[in-house]
């Protein structure tokens, strides 16, 4: 399993990047929007701040533009690619061309089916939206269901379940019993995940009364 930062603001991966447990950063077309750099440069410092995987979307909207992104990106980041390729008809195709030489995931999909043409194509990671999903298909049981469909169809396959879209702690646990492999999530979230008011109180309670070494 691995936790994924969900941002393209080099100053949230340069945080986590200390941390040492967030293993990779994850893209889109809307949060490289908010970064301050030109798509090419906000990646090549990503790529920097991790020694992980760098997920890039694609979104051009042919299939020979596509195919050119994704080999572009490629140049850029190399063997830290992962390409996010849209769960779509044209997609599949993209992702059953560039899969041969590049590590590819499916993005937004929605049904056990989608997974199942990704997985055909040659990807390697299937991404649900879970936060997404619940508002679109339902209440929590829905995000529960899909993803345990999803990892039902993949079973023995191979390809990895990435849980992304998630806005509170209980849908990332909830993602992860459900069979995801691997969450991405925004700054925000992460810290929220580490993060329990019991804990802080229980190294109160042992700082108040105990002794340790003393440097």
């Amino acid at each position: 399993m691995a936790l994924y930062l969900d941002s393209a603001i080099a100053s949230e991966a340069e945080i986590v990047q200390h941390w040492g447990w967030v293993k990779g950063i994850t893209t889109n077309p809307t949060l490289l929007a908010q970064a301050d750099t030109p798509p090419e440069t906000t990646l090549k410092t990503l790529g920097s701040l991790t020694s992980g995987p760098v997920y890039y979307q694609l979104l051009s909207a042919d299939k020979k533009s596509m195919i050119s992104e994704g080999i572009k990106a490629f140049t850029i980041l190399g063997s830290q690619t992962i390409l996010k390729i849209p769960a779509t008809p044209l997609g599949f195709e993209v992702v059953a061309t560039l899969s041969q030489e590049i590590t590819c995931s499916v993005t937004g999909i929605y049904s056990p089916a989608q997974a199942t043409v990704a997985r055909e194509a040659g990807a390697k990671i299937a991404i649900a939206y879970v936060n997404r999903a619940k508002r679109l298909l339902g209440d929590g049981i829905a995000l529960v269901a899909l993803v345990q469909d999803i990892a039902t169809v993949l079973k023995g396959s191979g390809v990895e379940i990435l849980a992304a879209s998630i806005k509170s702690p209980e849908e990332a646990a909830a993602s992860i019993q459900a069979g995801a492999d691997h969450l991405t999530l925004p700054l925000a979230m992460l810290q929220a995940i580490a993060t329990h008011e019991l804990s802080h109180q229980t190294v109160a309670d042992f700082a108040a009364g105990g002794v340790g070494l003393k440097i």
